[in-house]
């Protein structure tokens, strides 16, 4: 009788365990195709606006020096290909030197603000009132203080990405469950333990979230220094061709600078999947549950 009640309740499991497999790979199918239309509706858009850009200059008999065709920017890139090369590598120098600076400095702030209020009563409303201040005024002096070399670009890149860093830093280090400290109190965790452990895991998802607006905001602030005096750079090649008139090699380094900013910040983005991978896929989740 115990075989029979036995043998009555394998063909219940075998329907959850095959229930279970139904729902990750139906789970596993809106994942992708999620990844899927992210790429190609966007794709989808450009090319279509390609398409009118295209059709629209050479209906309309727009000037070249005015608006330049897509195909004729394209044969700009494969022209320029090279320079565009050279110039965006000592861009993304200046940018990955200035975002790193950025970390390296924005990040110890944001903890000294958080653990120390009277620090942060004192340094916090300076570094808010900073901001007002335009970064474009402070890049002629810092040329004459530290010459036309790589220096000024990277303080530049640094000041204007280094806030949300911090910002972002202090943020996700103050927000967090009392439940979880009191968790961490009741299990004996000290004070290191406990920022080790569950205040900066608890944080990362607001770094991260800092650190992707931080690399737009270097590549914006490498350009600005290249822009005021450099020698070298896209910005400077922007300049060189916004001088000559050369609309098509104008529109081929926006392009390749708009290249370089995704990648940095999709190079960001892999990082804070391999940092916190259970928060991104909780974030996949709630989007396609939605």
């Amino acid at each position: 009788m115990a075989e029979n009640e036995g043998a009555g309740n394998q063909p219940v499991a075998l329907d959850i365990d095959t229930l279970e497999a139904s729902i990750e790979k139906s789970r596993m199918q809106r994942r992708r195709s999620a990844r899927i239309s992210g790429i190609l509706y966007p794709l989808a858009v450009v090319l279509g606006v390609l398409a009118a850009w295209e059709a629209g200059t050479r209906l309309l008999g727009v000037p070249t020096f005015l608006l330049p065709p897509p195909s004729a920017v394209a044969g700009s890139l494969r022209a320029n290909a090279s320079l565009l090369l050279f110039h965006g590598w000592v861009t993304t120098i200046e940018i990955v030197l200035g975002f790193v600076l950025s970390i390296a400095i924005g990040i110890p702030l944001a903890l000294a603000i958080f653990l120390w209020p009277i620090f942060s009563r004192s340094i916090l409303p300076l570094l808010i009132s900073s901001q007002a201040m335009p970064k474009v005024a402070v890049a002629p002096l810092l040329l004459v203080w530290f010459g036309f070399g790589l220096l000024p670009k990277v303080l530049i890149a640094f000041l204007i990405a280094f806030f949300p860093i911090v910002i972002s830093t202090a943020v996700g280090l103050s927000t967090i469950e009392p439940e979880k400290i009191y968790l961490a109190r009741s299990m004996g965790f000290g004070s290191v333990a406990t920022f080790c452990k569950i205040r900066l895991p608890n944080a990362l998802p607001e770094i991260f979230g800092g650190l992707k607006i931080s690399i737009t905001l270097a590549v914006v602030g490498a350009v600005v220094g290249e822009f005021v005096g450099g020698d070298a750079g896209l910005g400077y090649l922007l300049m060189v061709a916004n001088g000559s008139m050369d609309t098509q090699l104008l529109f081929a380094g926006i392009i390749a600078l708009t290249i370089l900013g995704v990648a940095l910040f999709l190079v960001v983005e892999l990082a804070e999947r391999l940092a916190i991978p259970r928060h991104i896929i909780a974030g996949d989740n709630a989007t396609h549950l939605s």
